[in-house]
């Protein structure tokens, strides 16, 4: 359970999610979009996703990315080196990661099963 509310414009405070994004914020799994809103209703990038899981569960990378489309200053960078380190996620293939493409629901619900596999 949170000890706060939300902080995000963007979520009522009578929404389903609330307590789940007050939660995620408190612990440092998400601090919103650059806008400052949290984007309930925005799809999540592969990046993201990898990154929401990464907070959650996951501990510092030993290796870097290794993707030519993943900058080392990327807000992701240790996110995606811990998800295919973690056998969690993979590329796309030809060295990319492509983190800023949309996230299947298909592909959420592999990462999650493969990072709780580890666990």
């Amino acid at each position: 359970t949170p000890k706060g509310t939300v902080s995000f414009a963007d979520v009522p405070a009578d929404s389903y999610y609330a307590k789940a994004v007050a939660w995620a914020a408190e612990n440092g799994i998400t601090n919103g979009l650059a806008d400052g809103i949290f984007g309930a209703n925005s799809t999540c990038t592969r990046g993201q996703s990898v990154t929401l899981l990464y907070r959650a569960m996951g501990t510092a990378p030993t290796t870097v990315n290794g993707f030519t489309d993943v900058a080392a200053d990327s807000f992701c960078a240790d996110a995606v080196a811990w998800a295919v380190e973690n056998g969690v996620a993979s590329g796309i293939g030809g060295g990319l990661f492509a983190p800023d493409q949309d996230c299947a629901r298909g592909q959420i619900v592999a990462f999650l099963y493969r990072a709780y596999q580890n666990k």
